[in-house]
């Protein structure tokens, strides 16, 4: 009989980590005690709480055990990620950061937790993503690229939050093409140095599986049976013809949170880690039960102002798999 390791690889846009204190540099203003939000230290600690919660549950069914690796966006700075890791859910995780100021202006920024006995950094960097409206920089989150050794397996990882739909879907569109031009860059790169580079996308895209951003230029696919050598697999095309999605907005779904995997993840010959599935983290507890906003996700801020909910989006994560070799 065999026996197989699994690890748990999320995804969660938190809903606008912010602490409490007022960084001159940025537009944080609403998230301060003064704030349009009122945004006190008891708010702030029952967000760490509540991602904390969340956080320490993604995976327990199948690997029993939290995340190896964590992607985060919408965080303000480093202080709030210690604060999460050192909460009481989190703390006997012994989760490790990584963590870059990007130069948005609102201050928030991507992020990568990991479980220190599991995976060990080699390199990481901010990309930054170069975007003009009229001749001004449109200064949005840098692209943060990880690689390291996943219990002694080579692996890179991109965490990404695109910028957002502001304007319209259409008119803000080329924005994220630019997104998506830059992370073929970076992964190109990577095959540069290893055709059979192991890499993993994550992120709140703010673009759908089929929007052009993935199908023009990142060229994913939804069936692992289409894919070639060098090729990217998108395992939430098909969850989201189904129907699911990861936030919604006036009675409609959208799968903004994904992962894409390159090729040598999903070959099935089980020489290493491979994806066994992926999925939406939606327990009945992030889900709104009551109201106009049934079923949508459990958010800190709506159109009623504060709740002491979890986030407007839900994580999303995958199982990575591999046999253990016996003697």
């Amino acid at each position: 009989m065999k026996d197989y390791q699994i690890e748990t690889v999320a995804f969660y846009n938190v809903e606008n980590l912010f602490d409490t204190v007022d960084d001159t540099l940025t537009f944080d203003d609403d998230r301060t005690a003064l704030g349009k939000d009122r945004w006190t230290e008891d708010r702030y600690a029952q967000k760490i709480e509540n991602i904390a919660k969340v956080l320490s549950e993604i995976g327990i069914d199948e690997a029993s055990k939290a995340p190896l690796i964590i992607g985060l966006c919408e965080i303000e700075n480093r202080l709030v990620l210690e604060d999460l890791i050192s909460h009481h859910y989190l703390q006997e995780k012994n989760y490790g950061i990584i963590h870059f100021d990007s130069p948005d202006e609102r201050g928030i920024d991507v992020a990568l937790l990991y479980r220190k006995e599991g995976f060990i950094p080699l390199n990481s960097r901010p990309r930054k993503l170069m975007i003009y409206e009229q001749d001004k920089r449109d200064y949005t989150r840098d692209q943060l690229v990880v690689s390291g050794l996943m219990h002694g397996e080579e692996i890179h990882f991109i965490v990404n939050h695109w910028p957002s739909r502001s304007g319209g879907e259409a008119k803000s569109s080329y924005k994220r093409e630019k997104a998506a031009q830059l992370n073929k860059r970076i992964i190109d790169s990577l095959y540069r140095e290893n055709p059979n580079a192991r890499i993993i996308g994550m992120g709140d895209f703010n673009d759908d599986p089929t929007n052009k951003s993935f199908k023009k230029f990142l060229q994913t696919k939804p069936e692992i049976k289409e894919l070639k050598e060098g090729e990217l697999y998108n395992p939430m095309e098909n969850m989201m013809k189904n129907g699911k999605g990861t936030l919604a907005y006036r009675d409609s779904w959208n799968l903004f949170d994904q992962f894409y995997l390159s090729q040598s993840l999903v070959s099935r010959n089980f020489d290493g880690f491979q994806l066994y599935k992926a999925g939406i983290f939606n327990p009945p507890y992030v889900i709104t039960q009551t109201g106009q906003y049934r079923g949508y996700p459990f958010r800190t801020y709506g159109s009623s102002g504060y709740e002491p909910g979890y986030s407007d989006h839900f994580p999303v994560y995958l199982y990575l798999i591999r046999e253990v070799k016996t003697q």
